[in-house]
């Protein structure tokens, strides 16, 4: 069996971790960092990038830089969010054959999802260049309060990355694990995680044994420091449109300054009380010149502009202490995971609203991946002193008469379970009965999400009321759900996965797959080309220095001149190979240098001996 991987998959930054001799370890990528930007390009000659790279090209590449597309994943176009986002991303966004979210890149549509395998690629490559060895499985996490759609998205993503997904686990309570791992104690954590795009909230009871039991969950799935920097950048706008009578949002390259601009403040002012931003030529060009940005905003504009959005977690936060049927006094540890928890406001905010103060005992961009980590080690038996019990964040149920919402599993039922309902037929000789699958908290059918609808077929005909039939839902440990219907008398019975209305049809979704999994060929070959170059670079470098060491003493030794003779036509010739760059060459020469460096410090050696 493969290493299993947690992959943090965060709307601002990614995180890949593995357990090693028992303990988990983040894993840096080549540029040294332990978070990865979820920021994926292409460039003007469509090459891919991803991660730093993108980040780095953003600016001068806006209309064809992905970021916070996570958002997005799972969502019908013509929903809010997508509106919003069509409204303040530089990059196109257009209608899908499914009313699903296409991104265009290049002139080229690509699916949210096929944008979050990238990412989970690019976070399977960091972690095979650490490993030594392939990644084939992996836990991937997601926002707590994810709909069936969102996660099937993620699920998909998984597959077109080449990824075996075991679990899609909930952040916050990867967040817990992490805490909780090895204390050996008993605690009721409340875990608050804003991130970037996300906000959840789960209470979590912690035995010393090390079950980990989820109490309640919620959230909100489009709430996050994306909101925060949209926030600052407004009043940016606005002030600048003010001062100068240019609205900037009609150039993409002044949007995507300001929005680094944006976060690069946020950030600086959780340590600073106040800041400067500073964009030099913002307007290139205009009937008075080149314009330029100069403001200085303090952290209490900033907690001005965003306060209300503060408020918006923490009535989520009393909403999840209800559903647990907990006062605030009643936990012991406030654990903060994601970015935005650096920020004063949040954290003061939250130290209020539970009476303590939180804990500075994990890392709140690390934790999460950590917790995957864990979690995905005790899917391989590597650990077994840790046994997780999740719970449903959405109550899930059918469509009945009269526009209403029939609950057949509440919200923060422990998962996975299995529920049967029974119903009976409305008309008589009726042989049809049409189930619609919903999601949602209201009573009325028409203000919930459908999930899917399917019809049970070939009942018997009889009078209204006889027939009866058991619809049953069934949630996996991934939180993704299958229903079915079945006539008792019959047994006939109808069974179906539920996907939402955006999934993918088999051959697309075998299309994107084959395409990614060429793409990761690709770059393991390129990988692979460049190590041999550096290998050979250095071992030319090595031969060189030893070779200068033996002719010193090899004079009248005629089987010793004829060592260096073969080694220096060795030397010249990988020299050669280098500078045409052939893949089998190099690793050709590879070989031979290391065996003529390998002979002249024998040579070395034993003159060495002699002296």
């Amino acid at each position: 069996m493969s290493r299993v991987i947690g992959i943090d998959l965060g709307t601002t930054n990614c995180c890949v971790a593995v357990v090693e001799a028992g303990q988990p370890t983040v894993i840096p990528n080549k540029q040294g960092y332990k978070t990865t930007p979820s920021i994926v390009a292409v460039a003007e000659d469509g090459t891919r990038v991803v991660g730093q790279v993108a980040a780095r090209q953003a600016i001068t590449n806006p209309e064809h830089t992905v970021y916070a597309h996570k958002r997005l994943i799972g969502r019908l176009y013509d929903s809010p969010q997508v509106q919003h986002a069509i409204e303040a991303m530089p990059y196109g966004i257009e209608r899908g054959p499914y009313d699903d979210v296409r991104l265009v890149l290049r002139g080229r549509q690509y699916s949210v999802p096929e944008i979050s395998a990238m990412l989970l690629q690019e976070m399977r490559v960091v972690a095979e260049e650490y490993l030594g060895e392939h990644v084939e499985q992996a836990v991937v996490t997601v926002p707590a309060y994810f709909n069936d759609a969102q996660r099937q998205a993620v699920k998909d993503a998984g597959l077109i990355a080449g990824l075996d997904v075991l679990r899609i686990l909930n952040e916050p309570t990867a967040a817990a694990l992490a805490y909780g791992f090895g204390r050996g104690e008993d605690r009721r954590l409340a875990v608050y995680d804003l991130g970037g795009g996300t906000f959840d909230i789960s209470i979590v009871e912690v035995t010393k044994e090390g079950v980990f039991r989820v109490v309640s969950t919620t959230g909100d799935s489009f709430l996050g420091g994306e909101d925060f920097d949209d926030r600052l950048m407004a009043w940016l706008i606005r002030g600048f449109e003010v001062q100068e009578g240019i609205d900037l949002r009609e150039s993409p390259i002044a949007l995507q300054r300001l929005k680094q601009a944006a976060q690069k403040a946020k950030c600086e002012l959780s340590s600073l009380e106040e800041t400067e931003v500073q964009l030099p030529f913002v307007v290139a060009q205009s009937e008075r010149g080149p314009l330029h940005m100069h403001y200085s905003i303090s952290r209490a504009q900033l907690e001005k502009l965003t306060g209300d959005l503060v408020d918006r977690t923490l009535d989520i936060c009393m909403h999840a202490l209800e559903l647990a049927r907990l006062e605030a006094t009643a936990i012991d540890d406030v654990v903060l995971v994601g970015g935005m928890t650096r920020m004063p406001l949040v954290q003061r905010a939250v130290e209020d609203l539970f009476g303590r103060r939180a804990s500075k005992n994990v890392h709140p961009d690390e934790v999460v991946a950590l917790g995957a980590a864990i979690q995905g080690a005790a899917l391989a038996a590597e650990i077994d002193d840790v046994t997780l019990e999740d719970v449903t964040a959405h109550s899930l149920g059918i469509a009945t008469a009269g526009d209403g919402f029939e609950v057949i599993i509440p919200a923060s039922t422990r998962v996975p379970c299995r529920i049967p309902s029974l119903f009976t037929t409305s008309r008589d000789e009726q042989e049809t009965l049409r189930i619609v699958v919903l999601q949602g908290e209201s009573g009325r059918a028409s203000e919930n999400d459908q999930l899917q609808d399917f019809a049970l077929l070939g009942m018997r005909k009889a009078p209204a009321g006889e027939v009866e039939v058991e619809v049953a839902f069934e949630i996996d440990a991934d939180g993704i759900f299958s229903v079915s219907a079945k006539d008792l008398e019959t047994g006939e019975e109808t069974r179906v996965q539920v996907l939402g209305q955006s999934g993918f049809e088999a051959e697309e979704l075998e299309r994107m797959s084959e395409e990614s999994s060429a793409w990761l060929e690709e770059r393991r070959a390129a990988e692979a080309h460049e190590a041999l170059r550096q290998s050979l670079q250095s071992l030319l470098a090595e031969l060189e220095r030893t070779l200068g060491e033996a002719e010193r003493f090899v004079h009248g030794d005629l089987d010793a001149e004829v060592t260096l003779e073969h080694a220096r036509h060795a030397h010249g010739l990988a020299a050669t190979a280098l500078e045409q760059d052939d893949r089998r060459a190099l690793a050709e020469h590879v070989v031979v240098l290391e065996d003529a460096k390998s002979m002249v410090e024998q040579l070395v050696r034993e003159n060495a001996q002699r002296k």
